[in-house]
């Protein structure tokens, strides 16, 4: 692949953004970052005049996209279309998400991410099981119907599969699995989020003792911050062992609270940015099923027709948008809730623009809307 240079735009790299440095991209990776005036004479090279180069997105939170729900049908076909509806979003790297569901699609899920990944599906990180494992009373849209304890067959299934993929999250409930099982899971390699919980606090701090080192999108579905009871919101805030996702689109949480929550959030735990993505994501459809169940899609919302919110109508790119414009965060504090913070929670090389990573980037304006992305140095 022909080198080239990527100039006249500022470079988000480290943290930080900088001023006249070129990107130098080959062969699908970074190559270097130098100053423009540094360039080769004879080095091809594209002017961007202005905005904001950055990692592509990482959104470790992806139901569907492109019409299609991992839920719905589980196969390599389903995940190829999601990559690829989130790569033109500017979310190069996804963890596609299961919802609450049977055993024997929670198999078939693990099956089809290991096929999709020993394929070379670019773009799928590994797999995100978000329940079944969770306390009722805190649904939202899952189907209660299959909402259940954790037994020890699913601790063995969970801690093979987290042999088999590069990244198993699964999001639980602590009141519905016990610290041995946790530890157990962690002990495998399982990245363990809590969520969907409507546990006090003691139950948190004995979940993250076990291992628990995420919180699935803080302050929905879960027990709130009160005076007297600070709930999982308050011990996501104030331990800094979690880490926990927010989904950023001033629908599920009012910009205030999301202020904060990031004044609050102690370390080294951070905040991170997920979309929540459902099957609409990528299309103009208005609507879609969930489990037999409609889901309506208008004025940024997806909800149940009973009002539930079922998922988000959310891109990354928006998400930064709305925590610089609405938030009030620096863009590039913004920028690394959406690409470095993401990616180290994984262990992935993605979410960052250094030498020998992917030359996986998005381009932004100034007003941070998405204006192109490129997967492995090719704009999609």
């Amino acid at each position: 692949m022909t080198r080239m240079a990527f100039t006249g735009a500022r470079v988000f790299y480290g943290g930080t953004l900088h001023e006249n440095i070129a990107l130098v991209v080959e062969g699908g990776r970074v190559l270097d970052l130098r100053p423009a005036s540094r360039l080769p004479e004879d080095l091809p090279r594209r002017n961007l005049r202005d905005g904001i180069l950055a990692p592509g997105f990482v959104d470790l939170q992806v139901n569907g996209g492109g019409g299609v729900m991992l839920g719905d049908d589980p196969s390599v076909a389903t995940l190829r279309t999601m990559a690829e509806a989130h790569a033109r979003l500017g979310a190069t790297t996804i963890l596609p998400t299961l919802i609450s569901d049977t055993p024997a699609k929670v198999a078939s899920a693990i099956d089809v991410v290991a096929a999709a990944m020993d394929g070379g599906v670019k773009g799928i990180a590994g797999l995100h099981l978000e329940g079944p494992h969770l306390d009722p009373a805190r649904a939202g849209a899952h189907d209660p119907s299959v909402i259940r304890p954790m037994e020890d067959s699913d601790v063995r299934v969970l801690c093979e599969a987290a042999a088999r993929l590069s990244v198993l999250k699964v999001t639980l409930a602590p009141e519905a699995a016990t610290p041995a099982q946790i530890a157990a899971l962690v002990e495998a390699g399982v990245r363990v989020a809590l969520g969907h919980s409507n546990c006090r606090l003691d139950a948190v701090r004995v979940a993250t003792d076990a291992g628990a080192r995420l919180v699935t999108h803080l302050f929905n579905a879960m027990s709130q911050l009160q005076g007297r009871s600070p709930g999982l919101v308050g011990a996501a805030l104030s331990d800094g062992r979690l880490s926990a996702g927010l989904i950023a689109d001033g629908v599920h949480v009012h910009p205030v609270s999301m202020k904060a929550a990031v004044a609050a959030k102690r370390g080294p735990g951070r905040i991170y940015l997920v979309s929540d993505a459902m099957a609409v994501a990528g299309t103009r459809r208005s609507s879609f099923e969930i489990g037999g169940r409609k889901v309506l899609r208008a004025d940024g919302r997806l909800t149940l027709t009973d009002g539930t919110l079922a998922g988000a109508d959310l891109t990354l790119w928006r998400a930064v948008q709305v925590m610089v414009e609405d938030v009030g965060l620096a863009p590039a504090e913004a920028l690394a809730m959406a690409t470095q913070i993401p990616a180290d929670i994984i262990g992935s090389r993605a979410g960052r623009l250094d030498p020998g990573c992917p030359a996986d980037f998005v381009h932004l304006g100034e007003d941070l809307e998405m204006r192109g992305v490129w997967r492995g140095g090719l704009k999609l």
